[in-house]
């Protein structure tokens, strides 16, 4: 069976990856459109249940650092089991966090079940792209990047529209937000089950680092919550500030000293701190932290400060997802052509500094068409260099560490994106509610009259409702200008990477050293 649907450099033929490549390109939409159909309907669901701003960070960041947390657990479990299984339950655990969400009765709870669900979000986000380089040649994943960036661009543009359309439809109403993907869920797991065949990899000797892993969550946990409250539930200098800080350095402290004791670190110390993975975490942390904290508040910006409903917003970003579409389909077939990786890396990084300065120049007035190209600009940007940020890891390590070090990068590009969220949502609600009040001459914190949430805009008066476009559409320039600061440290990064020429093969082609061969043994 094996010599029918392999040649001899051990990848599957074009028919049998496009097989295989249906149901996974199925599990990572579902994983994306879980984040993209809630961004435009957000504001509506917080604001129907009365939530704050605070607490519509919190219900993107709790599925961000969720998938965060278990993406290196996820990884390093498709090092040492049945990579098409942990797929499977990955989707099974999604599935279970839709639901719950879905019947969310106060954001408290929805927070939670967002949290929940992020644990299969970050599954099938690792999970994905290891099976994906676990059946093609690095040469030729730049040929199917094509296929990836469609999933990306129908997911983030038809998921906004999607839920848009939803909260728009009286019938329907937000909570089908969390249950279209129910289905489409269940979908991707026959699927799977059907086309995905892999070799099951078993270990009598497994062990999984749960220590290092609940360390590391609880010492970003700590620092995130941190950052939402300071400066505005209690003072930069005080001690909530110091005990928070010192609490959340000390538990990072603590997770490094067990990833260096550990024999199966969930975070590969001696992969990371090699030069073509390192520098690529280092750009993908800028890269993750300015697209997602930039990204998310766009569907707020064009409802809350522009005044549109949820459907005209997710037809506004629809330029964004065509930048991504184009550039990584046309950057993923010159990187299979040339077999050259870092030219397109660093293009990447600083288009998408460009973008984001773009959109740092908008208002509650800015005519459409300049933030539709300065979109288009950020789309291109991230198209050139998520994926191939990755594959640039990949290309770098042996076949046996594959999945701790893809799912590596994945977990700071994730992290990155959670402290953009929760950096960039904390400012953005500072800067809002002190606007607010002096623009409405009430005290700060009070940013509506009768206790309505400023997010729950048909509640409010009409002359309020001005003020809050206003004070909205103004303020998130503010955080697009913070997210090209933090992308310019990706260029540098890139920049420093040495000079890659993928592989053609699915393993490395050198001579394994004797502590490297003995598992293949096994």
């Amino acid at each position: 069976m094996k010599s029918e649907t392999t040649d001899p450099s051990g990848a599957m033929r074009h028919r049998e990856v496009l097989e295989s490549l249906s149901g996974l390109l199925l599990a990572l939409f579902v994983a994306m459109i879980s984040s993209t159909v809630v961004s435009t309907s957000l504001p509506l669901i917080i604001g129907s249940l009365n939530g704050t701003q605070a607490q519509y960070t919190w219900v993107v960041t709790a599925t961000l650092l969720a998938a965060t947390a278990t993406t290196p657990i996820w990884g390093k479990l498709a090092d040492l089991f049945n990579k098409k299984t942990l797929v499977q339950v990955a989707i099974v655990i999604f599935v279970a966090g839709s639901t719950i969400s879905g019947f969310s009765q106060d954001p408290g709870q929805l927070i939670a079940a967002r949290a929940f669900q992020g644990i299969g979000v970050g599954g099938l986000q690792a999970l994905v792209q290891v099976v994906i380089a676990a059946i093609i040649p690095p040469r030729e994943r730049g040929r199917y990047n094509g296929y990836l960036g469609a999933v990306m661009a129908v997911a983030t543009v038809g998921g906004p529209l999607l839920g848009g359309l939803i909260v728009d439809v009286p019938w329907l109403g937000w909570r089908w937000c969390f249950f279209v993907g129910v289905p489409i869920a269940v979908l991707a797991f026959a699927v799977l089950q059907r086309t995905l065949k892999l070799e099951t990899v078993r270990r009598d000797d497994v062990k999984v680092d749960y220590l290092g892993a609940g360390l590391i969550a609880a010492g970003v946990s700590v620092l995130l919550i941190w950052v939402s409250f300071v400066g505005n539930s209690f003072d930069w200098l005080s001690w909530q500030t110091g005990v928070m800080v010192a609490g959340g350095l000390v538990l990072l402290a603590l997770a490094v000293l067990v990833e260096t004791k550990v024999r199966e670190p969930v975070v590969p110390l001696e992969i990371v701190v090699q030069r073509t993975p390192a520098l690529a975490i280092i750009a993908s942390l800028a890269v993750g932290m300015a697209m997602f904290g930039g990204a998310v508040f766009l569907g707020q910006y064009f409802q809350i400060g522009r005044g549109y409903t949820p459907t005209q917003a997710g037809l506004l970003t629809m330029p964004l997802m065509a930048g991504v579409l184009v550039s990584s389909t046309v950057s993923g077939r010159l990187i299979s052509r040339t077999g050259k990786i870092k030219p397109y890396i660093v293009a990447g990084t600083i288009v998408l500094v460009l973008g984001f300065l773009g959109l740092g120049t908008v208002d509650h007035a800015t005519p459409l068409w300049i933030v539709g190209i300065a979109m288009a600009v950020v789309g291109a940007g991230v198209g050139m260099t998520m994926q191939n940020l990755v594959l640039a890891v990949q290309n770098d390590v042996p076949l046996r560490d594959l999945g701790a070090a893809s799912a590596s990068v994945t977990f700071f590009r994730s992290l990155g994106g959670t402290i953009g969220v929760s950096v960039l949502g904390a400012v953005l609600a500072n800067r809002v509610s002190a606007d607010l009040a002096a623009a409405l001459h009430v005290p700060a914190g009070q940013a509506s009259t009768g206790g309505v949430s400023a997010l729950n805009l048909k509640a409010l008066p009409p002359q309020v409702q001005t003020v809050v476009h206003t004070v909205y559409g103004d303020a998130t320039a503010h955080i697009f200008l913070i997210s090209a600061a933090v992308a310019v440290v990706g260029v540098l990064a890139a920049l420093l990477l040495k000079p890659i020429t993928l592989r053609t093969t699915i393993d490395l082609a050198e001579p394994a050293e004797p502590a490297a061969a003995e598992p293949a043994k096994r």
